[in-house]
């Protein structure tokens, strides 16, 4: 159970900020505090675990020269998940008795960086661990990375006929590249292109379940989903195959439920559903042989291990468990082979994957212990009723004076849009409220009772923390559909969060902000986080980044992708960084909507010029602001130190 901030604490270590920020149980044994109080992750080299702090790898970065924010990349957290999953099935497949085997799919939607990619085909290869593509460009990425003959291509959504002849050429070629029918209408031309080409297709078929799930991305799956085909639509597809003498080409079927489901329930009734189907489809003459479970596995982004959102309830082993149990079970019912496993875990494969680091650039608190000095007569009588409030207040009259705190400060934001109050006065008032309900907040901890329209003082008095950041482009999720990431400083961990905080990013949009956290009992709005001194780079990590996020960034405000290093240790335990990679200059992103970074230049050359001859500004002066246009051109899109 997390810790709350009103506890009186006789100390502070990093076993409590352990807990207060749940890393133990969202960490997954990653990602940890030191001793002595810094954020760690452990990585793995020939000897075994090390721990690696992040404040280390950070000094290192700024040594090369690269700057925050940056995206980290750890091909050995993302080797460890391939692991795990595949240790997961194969026990559950010799616990049960299965004859099938397992082999996994990662998705390349789910963070198609080439690096991301590439990792996974390398750490991957022991496993013969495929690759799903769900377009043109990610079979095309998947083919040129993708050369294992025992892992499986699986071509999920539109196909064109140029996406259809890749797919069958690679399978002339000799690599395992199925072909999923979405809808009816992609089997004709596939049935068009295979014939010219020579070569008999290897084909799935997507099923629309009855089964639905909860969660952000029901509407993935169940009976109203966009994908997949309805049973009448399925035998439409048999009959034609049998038709044409090529139903020995259909070979796997395919579902997915959502992206994240948290609820094992749910997962277990799916898999029931659709071994039914597969068994039907064996029984109507198919040659099949393999069952593509899609994604689903979820991630435990707030470590609750509920059924929520942004938790689980179950783990790798249980869902590999419930399985090969669902398919056993009806596949021994109707005495059917048991057919080869796939899934396409993305999310919980690539999550682990990237940690992005960001600094704090400034603060600002609401927060006023002292009071205003006294205000010159005349005093306006709004003004002088808050005055009064902050005479009368105590302990035992607290909810009173706060409701009479939100009356007056209200009628003096009407008597200053009327014209009654000056600006100086104004500002005298606001500082005089926000003296209060710091009191106010300070007393609550004294209350044995606490009002419900009081509970929420300390988040909406809560610090703003700029920084360096753009939520847009690093974690569009958090934006778009509320996806809560852990979140915690990455130093002072063995001293005790006297603040809580809001993120704001850089952007000038009101929407650029965290303002939900994860926490084991419920979401916090506000994170705890320490003072920062005004010269102290105060640094925060944001975990299991690696999914979506860097693929559904926006230009907002044109910023950029930003910098990234992959880390490992060598065998002395040693920081290597591994690749690293340039963010986006501020005339890439330009490039990006149509701008021409020489025209710019050419065009501000012209002003310039005009200047000097209006004689605004000198030529040597010319010379230095175009020096530093080029050079803005050149620069990091994000604030630079």
């Amino acid at each position: 159970m997390a810790l709350g901030l009103t506890e009186v604490l006789e100390g502070w270590d990093s076993v409590r900020s352990s807990e207060l920020y749940g890393v133990d149980a969202w960490g997954n044994n990653y990602f940890h505090i030191t001793p002595d109080g810094f954020a760690g992750v452990r990585l793995r080299n020939r000897s075994g675990p090390v721990s690696v702090k992040f404040h280390d790898i950070v000094q290192g970065l700024y040594e090369r020269g690269l700057s925050l924010p940056i995206l980290l990349r750890f091909g050995e957290l993302l080797a460890a998940r391939l692991a795990a999953i595949h240790r997961a099935f194969d026990k559950a497949i010799a616990e049960s008795g299965y004859t099938g085997i397992y082999r996994g799919v990662y998705p390349i939607k789910v963070n198609q960086q080439q690096q991301a990619v590439s990792d996974v085909v390398k750490f991957g290869r022991p496993f013969h661990h495929g690759l799903e593509a769900g377009s043109k460009a990610e079979l095309i990425a998947a083919l040129a990375y993708m050369h294992d003959p025992e892992a499986y291509i699986v071509c999920n959504g539109y196909k064109d006929a140029e996406f259809i002849d890749l797919a069958l050429s690679s399978l002339k070629m000799g690599l395992q590249t199925i072909l999923v029918l979405e809808m009816p209408g992609e089997l004709d031309l596939l049935l068009e292109r295979a014939e010219k080409m020579n070569i008999r297709p290897r084909i799935g078929i997507r099923v629309k379940l009855a089964s639905s799930v909860g969660g952000k991305w029901s509407e993935s799956g169940g009976e109203s989903s966009v994908f997949g085909m309805t049973p009448p639509q399925i035998m439409a597809v048999i009959d034609h195959l049998r038709e044409c003498g090529m139903l020995d080409c259909l070979e796997l079927l395919h579902y997915h439920l959502g992206s994240q489901v948290p609820n094992i329930r749910e997962i277990r009734d799916a898999i029931y559903e659709a071994s039914r189907y597969y068994v039907s489809l064996v029984e109507e003459g198919a040659k099949m042989g393999i069952l593509d479970i899609g994604g689903g596995l979820a991630i435990d982004y707030d470590g609750s291990k509920c059924n929520c959102p942004t938790s689980a309830n179950y783990d790798i082993g249980e869902y590999a468990a419930d399985v090969v149990e669902g398919v056993i079970t009806v596949c021994n019912q109707a005495k059917v082979p048991h057919p080869t496993l796939i899934s396409e875990s993305g999310r919980a494969l690539i999550g682990y994957y990237s940690v992005l680091l960001i600094n704090v650039l400034s603060t600002h608190t609401l927060e006023v212990p002292d009071p205003p000095e006294p205000m010159p007569e005349p005093i306006p009588d709004p003004i002088r009723n808050l005055m009064e409030v902050a005479t009368g207040l105590r302990t035992r009259n607290l909810r009173e004076f706060y409701n009479d705190a939100i009356y007056y400060r209200e009628e003096i934001q009407t008597a200053f849009k009327r014209g009654d109050l000056s600006l100086r006065q104004h500002a005298h008032a606001d500082r005089l409220f926000w003296h209060i309900l710091t009191r106010i907040r300070a007393e609550i901890a004294h209350l044995r009772f606490v009002p419900e329209d009081m509970r929420n003082l300390k988040d909406a008095m809560a610090d703003v923390f700029y920084c360096n950041f753009s939520v847009f482009q690093s974690l569009p999720d958090s934006w778009a559909i509320d996806q809560i990431f852990p979140i915690m400083p990455i130093q002072r961990l063995n001293e005790k969060p006297a603040r809580l905080a809001v993120l704001s990013d850089i952007t000038c949009d009101c929407d650029g902000k965290i303002n939900h956290f994860a926490d084991m009992r419920d979401i916090r709005s506000a994170l705890p986080v320490h003072t920062v001194g005004p010269d102290e780079d105060y640094i925060l990590a944001v975990f299991l980044v690696g999914a979506y996020q860097e693929t559904l960034g926006d230009l907002h405000n044109l910023f950029g992708d930003t910098n990234v290093a992959s880390i490992l240790v060598d065998d002395d335990g040693e920081i290597e960084y591994e690749q690293e990679l340039d963010g986006d200059t501020v005339g890439d992103v330009l490039s990006y909507v149509e701008y021409n970074p020489q025209g710019l230049l050419a065009r501000f050359r012209e002003l310039a010029e005009v200047a000097v001859r209006q004689k605004r500004i000198s030529a040597t002066e010319r010379r230095d602001i175009l020096g530093a246009y080029e050079s803005g051109l050149r620069g990091y899109t994000y604030f630079e130190t």
